[in-house]
């Protein structure tokens, strides 16, 4: 699988647990479609560190929105940004590769203006 799909399917993993609180072992299982210790070291940083770390990264997110929390954006831009946040913070790409990546993400699942949005969330981290 390459890192596109594996950002992707982590972001959707990441949207489930925002929406549904549901076990975060078992939403990674349930996407990926195999036992959690068969989920690359990538995903799973993605996925797991995303949630550890959720509350410093909301802090850093909120930092840079202009007259808005992150509580009120979207699950879906949610995910995307602390998917993003993640990889910032592990260093595990450089930064206009996690960027375009989560642009990307943004305009397949998110509303047409939410790209700009996650773009200039990340360009002001």
């Amino acid at each position: 699988m390459d890192r596109h799909t594996e950002r992707e399917k982590s972001m959707i993993c990441l949207y489930q647990e925002l929406l549904t609180h549901r076990d975060l072992t078992t939403i990674v299982e349930d996407i990926y479609l195999n036992p959690l210790n068969e989920v690359s070291d990538f995903s799973k940083t993605l996925i797991f560190h995303s949630v550890a770390n959720k509350e410093r990264f909301i802090g850093y997110i909120n930092n840079v929105l202009d007259d808005w929390t992150f509580d009120r954006l979207g699950y879906i831009e949610q995910a995307i940004l602390l998917i993003a946040c993640t990889e910032f913070d592990v260093q595990m790409a450089a930064a206009p590769v996690i960027i375009d990546e989560a642009i990307l993400l943004a305009k397949k699942y998110g509303d047409e203006k939410a790209y700009k949005l996650i773009n200039g969330v990340l360009d002001r981290l």
